[in-house]
């Protein structure tokens, strides 16, 4: 039991998100405003944003065009929900854009406030087929080691990472889930045999794992998993919260691994953060049988006040342009092979593990005598702000804007960093 004489801190009223509160009372950055790459807190500090705020800011901070999109929609319509015979038309119209770019062919698409609650559609959409295709025992949602899907119940009961799940009295909040190996195809068979493929309903994989540590797959890996999907009668939802819109060089990280899944999840980097929107993406096998003109046709019971949101809609359309005007995803391919050379270089240094790069995505992983931790929050002082992540690593993942010399400054001054705390 915890020591209920302990005292208890006083701090602001807001309940700061997974964060242990007494580690971060009168130490919160204070952001007031942000511009470019760069944020600006309340104490005067210019901090380089070197994981684009959640992996989100792909345009940059601040910018003018998406402002204006929002606010000249809220003129016109802040919003009105798409229930029933409703609809709004900058819903309408970003559902046929994010069709069109979709590594799903003639895929429907469902909007929603972001990636969490894309994770509990899909995984209750695959269950929902199932039951409709006359297979009940097909319940059980299998996703991959370190894996992170958000925190809603589903994404919270289809962790990765353990400590996601514990302390709410079982194992998962759904407990229809389980675990597969993230690098070992073989292993992953050995447990859809162990839990019976007329048992499993889907399968979730990020292409390229973010909050578990910066993981690229193993080479054939993601091809293995649709191979094993497919043979199974086993439904693949791709989760690319993170890796959507332009951050692996693709629109779609399934775009680069040659990968077609049956569901896909977006958020983040559809409107670079401007607004919080996501959704999923839905193939003709899934959503046709909801479509049929018969009284016997049955409704998939989703939707949130928010979903469809005209403004975030409108938000989103306006970033698409720009990731489109400014060729930001031909940048990114630049960034890649930039971020990719100077990781290598710091790879000779004693506090370093292994380097990882995928897109513009970078995982630093340490030798286990330093903090990844204490690495970030040394690197902030130097005003550049990283990320600890599972497995001892860094994050990097800046803006889609960012320059070289950014990119080479911010390596330079972790490599500074890691030789400092080695001294001490």
């Amino acid at each position: 039991m915890p020591n209920e004489t302990s005292p208890v801190l006083d701090g602001p009223a807001l309940w700061s998100a997974q964060a242990h509160m007494p580690s971060v009372l009168g130490r919160q950055l204070v952001v007031e405003r942000a511009e470019g790459c760069y944020l600006f807190t309340r104490d005067g500090r210019r901090l380089f944003d070197g994981t684009a705020g959640l992996w989100h800011a792909n345009v940059g901070h601040s910018r003018p065009e998406l402002a204006e999109a929002a606010y000249r929609q809220m003129q016109q319509l802040e919003t009105y929900h798409i229930f029933g015979r409703y609809v709004n038309d900058r819903a309408l119209e970003l559902g046929e854009r994010l069709a069109a770019l979709s590594p799903i062919n003639d895929a429907k698409v469902i909007l929603n406030s972001g990636g969490s609650d894309a994770i509990d559609v899909a995984c209750k959409l695959a269950r929902r087929h199932w039951q409709r295709e006359g297979h009940p025992t097909k319940t059980v949602i299998l996703s991959r080691e370190f894996a992170y899907h958000g925190l809603h119940a589903y994404g919270t009961s289809i962790a990765g990472l353990d400590f996601n799940r514990a302390g709410y009295g079982t194992e998962s909040l759904v407990p229809e889930t389980a675990r597969v190996s993230t690098y070992d195809i073989a292993a992953v068979e050995r447990t859809v045999n162990e839990i019976g493929a007329d048992n499993i309903a889907a399968l979730v994989a990020e292409p390229i794992q973010g909050t578990g540590g910066v993981n690229p797959p193993a080479p054939g890996y993601l091809e293995g998993l649709q191979r094993i999907c497919h043979e199974n009668d086993i439904l693949l939802i791709a989760d690319e919260v993170i890796t959507g819109f332009g951050r692996t060089g693709h629109w779609f990280a399934s775009q680069r691994y040659d990968i077609q899944p049956d569901l896909l999840t977006f958020a983040k980097g559809v409107t670079s953060g401007y607004a919080p929107l996501g959704g999923v993406l839905v193939s003709p096998e899934i959503w046709q049988p909801f479509y049929r003109d018969s009284s016997e046709t049955p409704i998939f019971r989703h939707g949130a006040t928010y979903a469809g949101h005209a403004t975030a809609s409108a938000v989103a359309l306006r970033n698409l342009d720009l990731l489109e005007d400014d060729e930001l995803l031909p940048r990114v391919s630049e960034l890649e092979a930039l971020l990719s050379s100077e990781l290598t270089q710091l790879q000779s240094h004693s506090a370093v593990a292994e380097t990882r790069v995928a897109g513009l995505l970078g995982g630093v992983a340490l030798a286990d005598h330093l903090s990844a931790e204490a690495v970030t929050d040394a690197l902030i002082e130097r005003d550049f702000i990283t990320r600890p992540l599972r497995g001892n690593t860094v994050q990097i993942s800046p803006p889609f804007i960012t320059t070289d010399a950014e990119i080479k400054q911010l390596v330079a001054e972790l490599s500074d960093v890691l030789t400092e705390q080695e001294a001490n």
